[in-house]
């Protein structure tokens, strides 16, 4: 590794993802510790999880200190110590992932980040669909776009037949709709 280069931490998954911390010193020690050099506040994080050190060489390695929840390196549970390469992803306690970056190398994206370009978005008082900044085009029936919007607002949740019927046909009895004009709206 060359001295100009400063490297620094990257959290891409967890409750720190977007936080980064530069190494400007080792070692430097991650925990939930009060006293450590990074700290990492989550009752499944050790109160000194890892620790960063710098090799005469310059190269940096990282140490598991005997962390109750363990840590990963690029899957791999670490037992003692190894070094560090450009890209590697820390994972303490399956619960923060954390990416070793050096300064000249493009800093990696959170996933929440690499989402939100692709995120669903709806335009309710026009009725409009767009995927990230693109708007869905030709613009979905009233009936698809009633479907689209109870997915939406159940998050993830289900939603029952009666559920859709309600949401897509509201003044139609359930009982005249049939499971083939569902199908046709989902199609789309």
């Amino acid at each position: 590794m060359s001295e100009n280069v400063t490297p620094k931490l990257v959290a891409t998954r967890g409750k720190f993802a977007r936080q980064s911390w530069v190494i400007e010193r080792t070692p430097l020690v991650i925990g939930r510790e009060a006293d450590c050099d990074i700290i990492l506040n989550d009752p499944k994080i050790s109160r000194q999880h890892v620790r960063l050190t710098q090799t005469a060489d310059g190269h940096f390695q990282v140490e598991d200190l005997e962390s109750r929840n363990g840590t990963w390196v690029n899957g791999v549970r670490l037992k003692g110590s190894r070094l560090l390469e450009d890209g590697d992803e820390l994972d303490l306690a399956r619960m923060v992932t954390i990416v070793f970056v050096a300064s000249e190398i493009t800093e990696p994206l959170a996933p929440e980040e690499i989402q939100e370009s692709y995120r669903l978005r709806l335009d309710r008082n026009a009725r409009r669909v767009f995927i990230g900044d693109r708007e869905i085009l030709p613009p979905l029936s009233v009936p698809q776009y009633r479907l689209l919007e109870l997915l939406f607002d159940a998050n993830g949740g289900i939603c029952t037949r009666e559920d859709v019927v309600s949401a897509v046909w509201p003044d139609d009895v359930s009982d005249g709709i049939s499971e083939q004009a569902i199908d046709a709206l989902v199609r789309r």
